[in-house]
């Protein structure tokens, strides 16, 4: 049996190959670059949600940190130490001195300096770095273990987080703690800033707590204060009866840029809670372009009764910021609003 003759190769021959054609050799990177182009979408969306996720999230820290730094602060607002507290009721102390400085006071749209009186402030000016947000001063004493000692429990903090270390050895002895919004260091970002004096007087020292907040609002729950914005004698239950701004409680009397300090601190010490509105904002680039600008309502929303738009509860025309547009530049931006009820008496008598 024969079997077939097998073709022979002649030596140095080169054996048929089959490889891709051009137009095959296009397709397939045609579909090669589609697919890096999903995949590289994909990574730049999946950056795009961590980065407005993270942002969100420090901003909610931030809030709670505020929120719960002016909810101590307030709560030790007016606090009397030991030795002054029990020898004003055991020797059945008068009315105090109208002319004396209120536990918490408080200045509308307005800017201080590091060196500023602990009741100072200047206009904010429209345009301004946290044009429209206000002043908040509040002031107390430090405790201690007993009436006769001179070292504090350091159970009493200041804005800054800071334990006072000394006790009051004079009835007006009271540390200072002041919110207020300025730049940074850098002066990159606005930041509420706290200015602090253990002695209760200049100089003080003042520092950034919390970056990127552009709108810090404050108003006061009053307690018998007139149709006039003035106090009315015996008509006080320790309730608020309404909110009012810094402004809406100083009493002039008649003088150009001159006071009537006395019944402007009779109003202050009718002041119950404190109501407080805080827009934060988060780094460039944390939220996505909507194409327009939003408008925020720190102090609270509310829709209007006949129409039902949206409007601010508390806003007012003549309180720059309590309704608050900033510019359109894609930063997330959260508001914060709370009240804060004082716990100690602020002897309006």
């Amino acid at each position: 049996m024969m079997l077939p003759a097998c073709p022979i190769r002649r030596s140095g021959q080169p054996s048929p190959q089959h490889g891709m054609t051009l137009i095959e050799l296009m397709v397939a990177m045609a579909l090669g670059l589609l697919i890096v182009l999903a995949a590289a979408a994909s990574l730049l969306f999946a950056r795009e949600g961590f980065t407005a996720v993270d942002a969100a999230s420090q901003l909610r820290d931030n809030g709670r940190f505020l929120q719960n730094l002016v909810l101590r602060l307030g709560a030790q607002t007016g606090y009397k130490n030991l030795r002054f507290a029990t020898e004003t009721k055991r020797l059945g102390a008068a009315p105090g001195n109208a002319l004396a400085p209120p536990d918490i006071f408080g200045v509308n749209n307005a800017k201080r300096g590091t060196q500023s009186e602990w009741d100072s402030g200047t206009e904010r000016q429209s345009g301004e770095v946290g044009y429209g947000s206000d002043i908040l001063v509040l002031r107390y004493q430090t405790s201690s273990a007993t009436a006769d000692s001179a070292t504090s429990d350091k159970t009493m903090i200041d804005c800054a987080g800071v334990a006072a270390t000394n006790a009051p050895t004079e009835p007006g002895d009271k540390l200072v703690s002041i919110l207020y919004v300025k730049e940074d260091s850098a002066g990159a970002e606005p930041a509420l800033m706290c200015a602090r004096s253990e002695t209760g007087a200049a100089p003080y020292d003042a520092q950034p707590i919390i970056s990127g907040v552009e709108n810090f609002q404050v108003l006061y729950g009053v307690d018998g204060i007139g149709p006039a914005n003035t106090a009315v004698p015996g008509t006080t239950d320790r309730v608020a009866d309404r909110y009012l701004r810094a402004d809406q409680l100083t009493v002039s009397d008649g003088q150009p840029a001159s006071i009537n300090k006395a019944a402007t601190y009779a109003n202050w010490r009718r002041v119950r809670s404190i109501r407080i509105g805080v827009v934060l904002r988060g780094p460039p680039g944390s939220a996505k372009p909507d194409g327009g600008n939003q408008t925020f309502y720190p102090l609270g929303i509310t829709k209007d009764s006949a129409s039902g738009t949206e409007g601010a509860a508390f806003s007012s025309s003549n309180d720059p910021g309590s309704r608050y547009t900033p510019p359109f530049d894609g930063r997330l931006r959260q508001t914060l609003t709370f009240t804060v009820h004082l716990r100690n008496a602020q002897d309006e008598n």
